[in-house]
Protein backbone atom coordinates (compact mmCIF):
# COMPACT_ATOMS: atom_id res chain seq x y z
CA UNK A 1 0.00 0.00 0.00
CA UNK A 2 1.26 3.45 -0.89
CA UNK A 3 2.21 5.76 1.93
CA UNK A 4 -0.55 8.15 3.01
CA UNK A 5 0.70 11.56 4.14
CA UNK A 6 -0.95 14.69 5.43
CA UNK A 7 0.69 18.11 5.15
CA UNK A 8 -0.67 20.64 7.64
CA UNK A 9 -0.23 24.40 7.52
CA UNK A 10 -1.14 25.86 10.91
CA UNK A 11 -2.46 29.32 11.73
CA UNK A 12 -3.93 30.72 14.93
CA UNK A 13 -7.58 30.09 14.09
CA UNK A 14 -7.51 27.61 11.20
CA UNK A 15 -5.33 25.02 9.54
CA UNK A 16 -5.11 23.80 5.95
CA UNK A 17 -4.34 20.18 5.09
CA UNK A 18 -3.27 18.40 1.92
CA UNK A 19 -3.78 14.63 1.88
CA UNK A 20 -1.68 12.60 -0.56
CA UNK A 21 -2.88 9.04 -1.19
CA UNK A 22 -2.17 6.90 -4.26
CA UNK A 23 -0.80 10.00 -6.02
CA UNK A 24 -4.16 11.71 -5.50
CA UNK A 25 -4.38 14.98 -3.57
CA UNK A 26 -7.22 16.34 -1.45
CA UNK A 27 -7.26 19.67 0.34
CA UNK A 28 -9.34 20.84 3.29
CA UNK A 29 -9.51 23.66 5.82
CA UNK A 30 -10.62 23.34 9.44
CA UNK A 31 -10.92 25.43 12.59
CA UNK A 32 -7.95 25.13 14.94
CA UNK A 33 -9.94 23.82 17.90
CA UNK A 34 -11.30 20.47 19.15
CA UNK A 35 -14.35 20.72 16.87
CA UNK A 36 -12.04 21.22 13.90
CA UNK A 37 -9.95 18.21 14.90
CA UNK A 38 -13.04 16.00 15.02
CA UNK A 39 -14.11 17.36 11.64
CA UNK A 40 -10.66 16.47 10.29
CA UNK A 41 -11.10 12.94 11.63
CA UNK A 42 -14.38 12.54 9.74
CA UNK A 43 -12.80 14.06 6.63
CA UNK A 44 -9.98 11.49 6.76
CA UNK A 45 -12.38 8.60 7.35
CA UNK A 46 -14.48 9.67 4.37
CA UNK A 47 -11.34 9.36 2.25
CA UNK A 48 -10.50 5.98 3.81
CA UNK A 49 -7.33 7.40 5.36
CA UNK A 50 -7.47 5.54 8.65
CA UNK A 51 -3.78 6.08 9.40
CA UNK A 52 -1.65 8.88 7.99
CA UNK A 53 1.81 10.30 8.50
CA UNK A 54 1.13 13.95 9.30
CA UNK A 55 3.75 16.68 8.99
CA UNK A 56 3.43 20.17 10.40
CA UNK A 57 5.87 22.99 10.96
CA UNK A 58 7.29 23.74 14.41
CA UNK A 59 5.77 27.22 14.55
CA UNK A 60 4.95 27.42 18.24
CA UNK A 61 1.89 26.72 20.33
CA UNK A 62 -0.68 26.89 17.51
CA UNK A 63 0.01 23.33 16.39
CA UNK A 64 0.65 21.67 19.75
CA UNK A 65 -2.92 20.58 20.49
CA UNK A 66 -3.47 19.27 16.96
CA UNK A 67 -0.23 17.28 17.08
CA UNK A 68 -1.29 15.67 20.37
CA UNK A 69 -4.76 14.89 18.97
CA UNK A 70 -3.29 13.25 15.86
CA UNK A 71 -0.88 11.19 17.97
CA UNK A 72 -3.63 10.06 20.34
CA UNK A 73 -5.80 9.18 17.33
CA UNK A 74 -3.19 6.69 16.15
CA UNK A 75 -1.61 8.73 13.37
CA UNK A 76 2.11 9.23 12.86
CA UNK A 77 3.22 12.81 13.46
CA UNK A 78 6.38 14.70 12.53
CA UNK A 79 7.05 18.28 13.62
CA UNK A 80 9.45 19.93 11.18
CA UNK A 81 12.04 22.60 11.94
CA UNK A 82 11.14 25.68 9.81
CA UNK A 83 14.76 26.04 8.66
CA UNK A 84 14.76 22.44 7.42
CA UNK A 85 11.53 22.98 5.54
CA UNK A 86 12.82 26.22 4.05
CA UNK A 87 15.94 24.46 2.77
CA UNK A 88 13.74 21.78 1.23
CA UNK A 89 11.57 24.41 -0.47
CA UNK A 90 14.65 26.16 -1.85
CA UNK A 91 15.97 22.87 -3.21
CA UNK A 92 12.69 22.50 -5.11
CA UNK A 93 12.77 26.14 -6.21
CA UNK A 94 9.39 26.60 -4.55
CA UNK A 95 8.34 30.25 -4.63
CA UNK A 96 4.61 30.11 -3.99
CA UNK A 97 3.27 31.31 -0.66
CA UNK A 98 -0.44 30.41 -0.37
CA UNK A 99 -1.57 28.26 2.54
CA UNK A 100 -2.65 25.42 0.26
CA UNK A 101 0.74 25.21 -1.37
CA UNK A 102 2.49 25.39 2.01
CA UNK A 103 0.45 22.40 3.18
CA UNK A 104 1.27 20.68 -0.09
CA UNK A 105 4.95 21.35 0.42
CA UNK A 106 4.73 19.78 3.87
CA UNK A 107 3.00 16.76 2.34
CA UNK A 108 5.77 16.45 -0.27
CA UNK A 109 8.41 16.76 2.44
CA UNK A 110 6.67 14.07 4.47
CA UNK A 111 6.42 11.79 1.44
CA UNK A 112 10.00 12.14 0.22
CA UNK A 113 12.00 12.76 3.39
CA UNK A 114 10.27 10.37 5.83
CA UNK A 115 11.03 12.59 8.86
CA UNK A 116 11.38 11.13 12.32
CA UNK A 117 8.31 10.53 14.45
CA UNK A 118 7.24 13.07 17.06
CA UNK A 119 6.00 12.06 20.48
CA UNK A 120 4.13 14.31 22.93
CA UNK A 121 6.41 15.93 25.48
CA UNK A 122 6.53 14.99 29.12
CA UNK A 123 3.85 17.11 30.86
CA UNK A 124 6.64 18.70 32.90
CA UNK A 125 7.88 20.55 29.81
CA UNK A 126 4.69 22.34 28.64
CA UNK A 127 3.99 23.29 32.25
CA UNK A 128 7.45 24.84 32.52
CA UNK A 129 6.98 26.63 29.21
CA UNK A 130 3.65 28.07 30.33
CA UNK A 131 5.14 29.35 33.60
CA UNK A 132 8.22 30.87 31.95
CA UNK A 133 6.10 32.63 29.32
CA UNK A 134 3.73 33.92 31.99
CA UNK A 135 6.70 35.28 33.93
CA UNK A 136 7.89 37.05 30.79
CA UNK A 137 4.42 38.58 30.33
CA UNK A 138 4.29 39.79 33.95
CA UNK A 139 7.75 41.34 33.68
CA UNK A 140 6.80 43.07 30.42
CA UNK A 141 3.67 44.52 32.04
CA UNK A 142 5.71 45.72 35.01
CA UNK A 143 8.15 47.48 32.69
CA UNK A 144 5.26 49.15 30.87
CA UNK A 145 3.98 50.55 34.15
CA UNK A 146 7.45 51.82 35.07
CA UNK A 147 7.68 53.48 31.66
CA UNK A 148 4.33 55.20 32.25
CA UNK A 149 5.60 56.65 35.51
CA UNK A 150 8.80 57.91 33.89
CA UNK A 151 7.44 59.25 30.61
CA UNK A 152 4.27 61.00 31.78
CA UNK A 153 4.26 61.83 35.48
CA UNK A 154 0.62 61.15 36.40
CA UNK A 155 -1.62 62.71 38.99
CA UNK A 156 -1.31 61.54 42.57
CA UNK A 157 -4.33 59.24 42.25
CA UNK A 158 -3.09 57.62 39.04
CA UNK A 159 0.43 57.30 40.44
CA UNK A 160 -0.95 55.51 43.47
CA UNK A 161 -2.86 53.11 41.22
CA UNK A 162 0.20 52.37 39.08
CA UNK A 163 2.43 51.85 42.11
CA UNK A 164 -0.13 49.48 43.61
CA UNK A 165 -0.22 47.56 40.33
CA UNK A 166 3.58 47.33 40.29
CA UNK A 167 3.58 46.04 43.87
CA UNK A 168 1.00 43.42 42.89
CA UNK A 169 3.09 42.41 39.87
CA UNK A 170 6.23 42.18 42.04
CA UNK A 171 4.46 39.73 44.34
CA UNK A 172 3.21 37.68 41.39
CA UNK A 173 6.67 37.62 39.82
CA UNK A 174 8.30 36.53 43.07
CA UNK A 175 5.77 33.72 43.55
CA UNK A 176 6.08 32.52 39.96
CA UNK A 177 9.89 32.46 40.12
CA UNK A 178 9.65 30.25 43.20
CA UNK A 179 7.16 27.97 41.45
CA UNK A 180 9.44 27.65 38.42
CA UNK A 181 12.42 26.78 40.61
CA UNK A 182 10.38 24.21 42.56
CA UNK A 183 9.02 22.71 39.33
CA UNK A 184 12.52 22.20 37.94
CA UNK A 185 13.76 20.76 41.23
CA UNK A 186 10.89 18.23 41.25
CA UNK A 187 11.83 16.84 37.83
CA UNK A 188 15.32 15.26 37.75
CA UNK A 189 15.80 15.57 33.98
CA UNK A 190 14.95 19.27 33.97
CA UNK A 191 17.15 19.79 37.04
CA UNK A 192 20.09 18.00 35.42
CA UNK A 193 19.83 20.07 32.22
CA UNK A 194 19.37 23.28 34.23
CA UNK A 195 22.55 22.59 36.21
CA UNK A 196 24.51 21.89 33.02
CA UNK A 197 23.28 25.10 31.40
CA UNK A 198 24.12 27.29 34.38
CA UNK A 199 27.68 25.92 34.38
CA UNK A 200 28.24 28.17 31.33
CA UNK A 201 29.43 31.70 32.22
CA UNK A 202 26.75 34.04 30.90
CA UNK A 203 23.84 31.66 31.47
CA UNK A 204 22.05 32.16 34.78
CA UNK A 205 18.78 30.78 36.09
CA UNK A 206 16.61 33.03 33.91
CA UNK A 207 18.34 32.09 30.65
CA UNK A 208 18.53 28.41 31.57
CA UNK A 209 14.80 28.44 32.29
CA UNK A 210 14.15 30.11 28.94
CA UNK A 211 16.22 27.57 27.00
CA UNK A 212 14.51 24.67 28.76
CA UNK A 213 11.09 26.21 28.15
CA UNK A 214 11.55 27.11 24.49
CA UNK A 215 13.54 24.04 23.40
CA UNK A 216 11.81 20.84 24.34
CA UNK A 217 15.02 18.81 24.47
CA UNK A 218 18.40 19.99 23.19
CA UNK A 219 19.49 16.36 22.97
CA UNK A 220 16.94 15.71 20.23
CA UNK A 221 18.92 17.81 17.74
CA UNK A 222 21.51 16.04 15.60
CA UNK A 223 23.99 18.89 15.67
CA UNK A 224 24.51 22.43 16.91
CA UNK A 225 23.59 23.90 13.53
CA UNK A 226 20.04 22.61 13.89
CA UNK A 227 19.69 24.31 17.28
CA UNK A 228 21.00 27.59 15.86
CA UNK A 229 18.53 27.36 12.97
CA UNK A 230 15.69 26.59 15.37
CA UNK A 231 16.40 29.88 17.14
CA UNK A 232 16.73 31.76 13.84
CA UNK A 233 20.31 32.73 14.66
CA UNK A 234 21.85 31.24 11.53
CA UNK A 235 23.30 33.90 9.21
CA UNK A 236 21.67 34.54 5.84
CA UNK A 237 23.76 36.08 3.08
CA UNK A 238 22.21 38.87 1.03
CA UNK A 239 23.41 40.09 -2.36
CA UNK A 240 22.51 43.23 -4.22
CA UNK A 241 22.17 43.29 -8.00
CA UNK A 242 24.99 41.54 -9.80
CA UNK A 243 27.50 42.08 -7.05
CA UNK A 244 28.98 38.97 -5.48
CA UNK A 245 29.61 40.99 -2.35
CA UNK A 246 26.82 41.21 0.15
CA UNK A 247 26.13 41.26 3.83
CA UNK A 248 24.85 38.68 6.26
CA UNK A 249 21.81 39.03 8.49
CA UNK A 250 20.10 36.67 10.90
CA UNK A 251 17.51 34.46 9.26
CA UNK A 252 15.01 35.21 12.08
CA UNK A 253 12.81 32.34 10.89
CA UNK A 254 12.98 30.46 14.20
CA UNK A 255 11.98 31.00 17.82
CA UNK A 256 11.82 34.76 18.47
CA UNK A 257 11.48 34.33 22.24
CA UNK A 258 14.74 32.43 22.30
CA UNK A 259 16.56 35.06 20.24
CA UNK A 260 15.25 37.89 22.39
CA UNK A 261 16.17 36.08 25.59
CA UNK A 262 19.76 35.43 24.50
CA UNK A 263 20.58 39.10 23.85
CA UNK A 264 21.52 40.17 27.39
CA UNK A 265 23.23 36.85 28.28
CA UNK A 266 25.42 37.27 25.19
CA UNK A 267 26.50 40.71 26.43
CA UNK A 268 27.44 39.15 29.77
CA UNK A 269 29.21 36.22 28.10
CA UNK A 270 31.30 38.63 26.01
CA UNK A 271 32.77 39.91 29.27
CA UNK A 272 32.93 36.86 31.50
CA UNK A 273 32.96 33.71 29.35
CA UNK A 274 36.60 33.10 28.31
CA UNK A 275 35.65 31.12 25.21
CA UNK A 276 33.14 33.66 23.90
CA UNK A 277 35.33 36.57 24.99
CA UNK A 278 38.22 35.31 22.84
CA UNK A 279 35.88 34.49 19.97
CA UNK A 280 34.36 37.99 19.96
CA UNK A 281 37.80 39.60 20.21
CA UNK A 282 38.88 37.81 17.04
CA UNK A 283 35.78 38.99 15.20
CA UNK A 284 36.30 42.58 16.35
CA UNK A 285 39.94 42.48 15.24
CA UNK A 286 38.73 41.38 11.82
CA UNK A 287 36.61 44.52 11.59
CA UNK A 288 33.20 43.02 12.29
CA UNK A 289 30.59 45.56 13.49
CA UNK A 290 29.40 45.43 17.08
CA UNK A 291 25.97 43.96 16.28
CA UNK A 292 27.50 41.26 14.08
CA UNK A 293 29.82 40.31 16.92
CA UNK A 294 26.92 40.27 19.38
CA UNK A 295 24.83 38.05 17.10
CA UNK A 296 27.78 35.68 16.82
CA UNK A 297 28.06 35.65 20.63
CA UNK A 298 24.38 34.73 20.92
CA UNK A 299 24.94 31.94 18.43
CA UNK A 300 28.00 30.60 20.26
CA UNK A 301 26.23 30.76 23.61
CA UNK A 302 23.48 28.55 22.24
CA UNK A 303 26.09 26.21 20.73
CA UNK A 304 27.71 25.87 24.16
CA UNK A 305 24.30 25.18 25.69
CA UNK A 306 23.80 22.39 23.17
CA UNK A 307 27.29 21.06 23.87
CA UNK A 308 26.93 20.71 27.63
CA UNK A 309 23.45 19.17 27.51
CA UNK A 310 24.26 16.81 24.64
CA UNK A 311 27.47 15.62 26.31
CA UNK A 312 26.07 15.61 29.83
CA UNK A 313 29.23 17.38 31.01
CA UNK A 314 29.46 20.87 32.58
CA UNK A 315 31.16 23.69 30.73
CA UNK A 316 34.92 23.41 30.28
CA UNK A 317 36.51 25.92 27.86
CA UNK A 318 39.13 23.36 26.84
CA UNK A 319 36.48 20.85 25.75
CA UNK A 320 34.11 22.98 23.69
CA UNK A 321 36.43 25.04 21.52
CA UNK A 322 35.90 22.66 18.60
CA UNK A 323 32.09 22.83 18.56
CA UNK A 324 30.73 24.79 15.62
CA UNK A 325 27.16 25.52 14.53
Amino acid sequence: MDKVVLGIDIAKETFVVVLVRDEQRSQGEFSNDPAGYEQLGRWLNKRKAKTVHACLEATGRYGDALAVWLHESGHGVSVINPARLKAYAQSRLSRTKTDGVDAGLLADFCLTQSPEAWTPPDPAWPELQAMVRQLDALQATRQQELNRLAAHPPSAVVRQTIEAHIAFLDAQIKTLKTQIRDHIDRHPDLKSQHDLLTSIPGIGDTTANLILAEIRDLRAFDDAGQVVAYAGLNPRHRQSGKSVHGHSTLSKCGNARLRRGLYMPALVAKRFNPFIQAFCARLAQNGKPHMVVLAAAMRKLLVLAYGVVKSGQPFDPTRFTSIHP
